[in-house]
């Protein structure tokens, strides 16, 4: 493994050969090297990684496991498992061979994080730190499915933090409208908060609306992609999930006043998204009116929760409320069974019926 003294530069370089996955030997080279020591430490790595020796440094099994997931994976959704590689896995375990990071350094990782506090001495949330251990998870699962190392180490040794978020809130009926009074100044902000309470859609779905999705005759919307503000650029991507393409019945006042605003819009070609703004104005925008109205604070995703439970109490089913918000029925029904307690007691009455035989 020699490498070479670029002397023209006054720099290093590696050049070697190596066998592809063909079997067929290429060359390498790599210029630009202050040390010797730089090249040859550059060199190794490539070969592990060409071999999958696991002898390589978890920051080179990362190299491999981006180079493996980020191409079949959102952008947005890779965005942020980047930002957890490396900013809160690749410094602590970097260094370290992947064969011979076990359960006692996973454990001491873990005891970092739930020491870890901020400035202001919060520390991260269980839920975070949910998210953190199954990124850290994932990075090992990758190495035993696909590069035979014998097990995982943060598998062994569990889980830390909690998958349950923070409190649902949600508005009624009255406490939203006293909301949408306020924003009527803005007609971008008063008709983006009418979809997103009146048909539950996500923040990314209404963001990346166009003309061309709405059918005002049979009075529907169709909701095929989100959008994602990402590195400063503008990015459409598909919806969340395959269950979340759909087409959603709008009530009339709301196909009216869509209708109307869109008409609004200055030569707006079908292709154009009609609420050309991103999600963090309209957690300005949230503030602002919750603020004038005089009603909680609550987050622009609870307006998705707040339409579910008018839903709900409307008397609609799991299943009829799942197909409208692209859910499964399962998941309403789990998420949202505290909101059922008509139901439960309709189910108490009737099986008390049956044990009696009426």
């Amino acid at each position: 493994m020699p490498a070479y003294k670029d002397k023209a530069k006054g720099t290093w370089y590696a050049s070697f050969y190596f066998e592809n996955w063909t079997g067929k030997k290429e060359k390498k080279m790599k210029r630009g090297f202050k040390t010797k020591r730089e090249a040859l430490e550059w060199e190794r790595t490539f070969l592990q990684q060409q071999t999958a020796d696991l002898d390589m440094t978890f920051e080179s099994f990362v190299a491999l496991y981006a180079a493996d997931v980020k191409g079949r994976i959102k952008e947005n959704t890779w965005g942020t498992k980047e930002h957890i590689l490396y900013k809160k896995l690749v410094p602590y375990f970097g260094k370290r061979k992947m064969s011979e990071i076990g359960s006692k350094e996973v454990m001491a990782w873990q005891s970092e994080m739930l020491n870890y506090r901020d400035k202001n001495g919060k520390p991260y949330s269980p839920v975070y730190l949910k998210t953190l251990h199954n990124q850290l998870s994932a990075v090992f699962n990758h190495a035993v499915r696909h590069y035979n190392l014998k097990a995982n180490p943060a598998a062994q040794v569990g889980n830390m933090g909690k998958a349950k978020g923070r409190e649902m809130l949600f508005w009624t009926k009255a406490e939203y409208l006293k909301f949408a009074d306020a924003m009527m100044d803005k007609p971008l902000s008063y008709y983006a908060f009418e979809m997103l309470y009146w048909c539950g859609i996500r923040e990314g779905e209404l963001l990346a609306l166009t003309p061309g999705d709405f059918d005002f005759g049979k009075q529907t919307v169709s909701i095929s992609k989100s959008y994602q503000r990402i590195k400063g650029q503008d990015v459409v991507t598909d919806p969340k999930t395959a269950k979340s393409n759909r087409v959603i019945q709008m009530p009339a006042f709301l196909c009216e006043e869509m209708e109307d605003y869109i008409k609004s819009l200055y030569a707006a070609e079908p292709t154009d998204r009609i609420f050309p703004v991103t999600k963090s104005y309209l957690h300005r925008e949230m503030d602002r009116g919750a603020k004038a109205a005089g009603v909680k604070r609550i987050r622009i995703h609870d307006l998705r929760h707040s339409h579910i439970s008018l839903l709900i109490d409307m008397g609609f089913t799991a299943l009829a409320i799942a197909d409208r918000v692209g859910h499964e029925s399962i998941d309403i029904t789990y998420r949202y069974a505290h909101l059922f307690p008509t139901r439960q007691a309709e189910m108490a009455d009737k099986l008390d019926m049956e044990r009696k035989g009426a």
